[in-house]
């Protein structure tokens, strides 16, 4: 069990709704692509520090702030008064390294990885020293995806490539050092540091009534969803849900989406569209959240 589990980023929540109910000008879904295949790629990370068999504590998406600098770290390990900080990136085809530069075989020049972990490591140092730890810090850049190729490929520079991943891992399992109070000192003072939502929000303008209503699948995001007694039935993949469970779901969203708007009863229809009885949806509201106001002024929170 992560010290810190990740979750999906406002950002990528909010993207990923619009892009179902809304068309995303190019640059905006390219936006939203590149979250999307980036947090599959930490995800994926992920699977192989929760096989972890050594002492431990796992921070994941970590955003924190050294001298008014914000900086992210994907992943994060404590092992022994020793601090493995990770640049997780999905990358998938063929690129080449030339001249401390990344590029793809089309020639076209991409971000260096190493100038990204480079600041981090560096902020990281700062922070740990400004909080009393002298632990060492090892940084490394992981390319996840195994359809991941790098020519001429440096050999001094902290790359881990899909093929020694396993073979680095396996590695830590070796360890059989014991955490200590430090290590767990530490960690519980970077979560305490953690700063929960990014100043930086790159999202479309968007307002309620450009985005098409309605409850979408749970499983290949469709709207042609229809009632049948107590479920929601997909017509495109037939996968079933509970109706109140798909509204609760449809609810969520529109919060994320719409946080300064109340909640009320007609809201809440128009937003899920598809479930005509107003009684129904009053129902499920009123059982899932605290009621305020009186008649016609009522809402939900």
């Amino acid at each position: 069990m992560p010290f810190k589990a990740r979750t999906e980023s406002v950002d990528l929540q909010t993207l990923k709704s619009l892009h179902t109910r809304m068309k995303l000008a190019e640059n905006e879904k390219q936006h939203y692509f590149n979250l999307k295949k980036g947090y599959e790629g930490e995800i994926l990370f992920d699977s192989l520090t929760d096989n972890l068999q050594c002492e431990c504590l796992i921070l994941n998406d970590l955003l924190l702030k050294q001298n008014n600098t914000i900086f992210q770290i994907d992943a994060l390990l404590i092992i022994s008064e020793t601090v493995y900080f990770f640049e997780v990136k999905n990358y998938e085809g063929d690129y080449y390294y030339e001249s401390d530069k990344l590029y793809k075989k089309s020639k076209s020049e991409l971000n260096n990885p190493l100038n990204q972990l480079s600041r981090s490591e560096t902020m990281l140092r700062q922070l740990l020293q400004s909080l009393g730890f002298h632990s060492s810090v090892i940084a490394s850049v992981v390319f996840i995806n195994p359809e991941f190729t790098l020519y001429q490929a440096p050999l001094d520079k902290p790359f881990i490539f899909p093929s020694q991943i396993n073979r680095y891992f396996k590695n830590f399992n070796k360890i059989d050092k014991k955490l200590n109070r430090k290590d767990k000192m530490l960690a519980e003072n970077l979560l305490s540091l953690h700063i929960n939502e990014s100043p930086f929000k790159l999202l479309p303008h968007y307002d309620y009534d450009q985005l098409r209503k309605g409850i979408t699948c749970a499983a290949c995001t469709s709207f042609s969803i229809s009632i049948e007694g107590r479920k929601c039935v997909c017509k495109e993949c037939g996968h079933e849900e509970v109706v109140a469970t798909a509204v609760m779901r449809s609810v969520k969203e529109f919060k994320l989406l719409f946080p300064e708007r109340k909640m009320t009863t007609n809201v809440i229809q128009d937003w899920c569209k598809v479930v005509e009885s107003k009684k129904r949806i009053k129902e499920i509201l009123e059982k899932n959240y605290k009621k305020s106001g009186a008649h016609r002024c009522s809402y939900y929170e």
